[in-house]
């Protein structure tokens, strides 16, 4: 999978992937770029502003703050 197919994919999250980063650890490339740690949106989205990749929480993942 090419840099470009990989950031149009959306990698789905559960509340173990949290906190969100990118590079994530199923990427083939995943010394691409240095890791950063994504902030969710209201709707469980996020954008890596590395490479683009979005994410999304999987729907009814309940999330737990502090």
């Amino acid at each position: 999978m090419s840099q470009a197919q990989a950031s149009q994919a959306v990698v789905q999250l559960e509340g173990k992937d949290l906190p969100a980063h990118c590079p994530n650890p199923n990427m083939t490339s995943w010394s691409s770029h240095p890791r950063v740690f994504l902030e969710l949106d209201e709707h469980g989205a996020a954008k890596c502003p590395y490479c683009g990749t979005q994410y999304q929480v999987k729907p009814g993942t309940v999330l737990k703050g502090h």
